[in-house]
């Protein structure tokens, strides 16, 4: 059985889906299982709008997860974080949103999101979360993403 075979984006044209809701989040089976690894996905230009006033947002986000029976595959992943352009949510409910979704979707082992939000108001806002503690003897690097500065 070819693991990759019940995948319907990847490898082919796919539209930007219209909201988070109606992204269609892919996993394939994990040929690894029977290891402890930390995936990491990294998107430094996410978008969504604020639901105030429709002004854009921007953010670095980043992903990190121990599998467990499956992989998210990438180019639906990849979608589905850009379905967020036209969607209007704070800050903090994109991140959690992004993270539950990847949890009902793979059920991995662990999982940490951090959003990295570029200031609004003047203010950043950066939201952390993650599903408890990693599994022991995993190797898993800072996110790497210093604290907002400014231009100074």
């Amino acid at each position: 059985m070819n693991i990759y075979e019940s995948l319907t984006q990847l490898g082919g044209e796919t539209q930007l889906p219209q909201s988070p809701e109606t992204a269609v989040l892919e996993a394939v089976p994990n040929p690894q299982a029977t290891m402890d690894y930390v995936v990491r996905f990294t998107a430094p230009e996410f978008t969504s709008l604020c639901p105030i006033t429709g002004q854009p947002d921007f953010a670095h986000i980043v992903i990190d997860y121990v599998p467990d029976q499956k992989l998210v595959e990438s180019k639906s992943l990849k979608l589905f974080l850009g379905s967020f352009r036209n969607h209007g949510a704070f800050h903090e409910d994109c991140t959690v949103s992004i993270a539950k979704r990847l949890i009902d979707e793979i059920q991995p082992k662990w999982l940490r999101i951090g959003g990295y939000w570029y200031p609004r108001g003047g203010i950043p806002i950066d939201v952390f979360y993650q599903t408890g503690e990693p599994p022991k003897g995993v190797f898993i690097p800072d996110q790497g993403v210093p604290t907002y500065r400014g231009r100074g």
